[in-house]
């Protein structure tokens, strides 16, 4: 497959690109940092392009690149991200805060937007995945940037997965699970007082055991990438809860259905009458 992947240079995004080197795949990686040297090492698998997600016009660029090199893109990986502003958000600032949200939601959206009309010309079924969690299904305090961009990044999902029903393109959002990544470090290293004590708590315990297992989203996204996963569309799936590996066999069931979905819940549904 011809695959493009955002954030590609380092921890999840890097573990992806190797991995799905590994099976055989191209790749082309977008990140802000310099990838030459990685690329040297991959035999013509891996070419890269230097690029903030977060600026339209630098993936409008990225995209014409790797137009004028492939025929078409088989597949869309959304791995960039950054967690920003951290802290209570009547008191952040508002410009950090503002570009935490544009790195995270428009990054994601001008990936989709840029290399929409590669993906149409794929031979196959295109796919894109994206990632969300950290805050996306749940408050989490004093992230509140970071947490209402991936949360909108569902949101966008779903509502891209209902425009293009009936298109060949399935398009879905994963929750990695708690992975150690530069992330948590970065919890670890502002420590309590800026994140607040159960997250630094949190990120103190994830540290010590090892953190969830990374191989489960790099299977994951995989399985997505593959026919397996065909017809299975506008969904967040946790990589390390979740049983994605057997969700193939009741695509259909899943279609008419708001399982996996952003949802409200009204008090009938937990058996009140308000």
């Amino acid at each position: 497959m011809n695959l493009v992947l955002t954030g590609s240079s380092t921890g999840i995004g890097r573990a992806l690109a190797t991995h799905l080197l590994a099976r055989g795949h191209q790749i082309w990686g977008l990140a802000r940092s310099d990838q030459s040297e990685f690329a040297e090492t991959q035999r013509g698998a891996f070419h890269a392009s230097r690029c903030d997600v977060a600026d339209w016009s630098q993936v409008e660029r990225a995209a014409a690149d790797v137009a004028a090199a492939w025929p078409h893109v088989d597949g869309l990986i959304a791995c960039a991200g950054v967690q920003g502003e951290i802290g209570r958000a009547l008191t952040a600032d508002p410009e950090r805060w503002s570009a935490t949200v544009r790195a995270n939601l428009d990054g994601t959206y001008f990936a989709f937007r840029a290399f929409a009309p590669l993906l149409a010309k794929a031979p196959c079924r295109a796919k894109i995945v994206c990632f969300s969690g950290g805050g996306a299904t749940k408050s989490r305090a004093r992230f509140s940037a970071y947490a209402a961009a991936k949360t909108a990044v569902v949101r966008l999902v779903e509502t891209i997965a209902e425009e293009e029903r009936g298109s060949a393109l399935d398009i879905n959002a994963i929750a990695p699970g708690a992975i150690n990544t530069r992330l948590t470090e970065e919890v670890l290293r502002l420590g309590p007082t800026v994140v607040g004590e159960a997250e630094y708590a949190a990120a103190q315990k994830q540290k010590a055991s090892g953190g969830a297992p990374l191989d489960q989203a790099l299977g994951l996204v995989e399985w997505l990438l593959s026919p397996a996963s065909d017809g299975i569309s506008g969904r967040l799936l946790s990589a390390p809860w979740d049983p994605w590996r057997t969700l193939g066999d009741r695509a259909g069931e899943l279609a008419a259905s708001d399982i996996y979905m952003l949802r409200r819940i009204v008090p009938e549904e937990r058996g009140k009458k308000w």
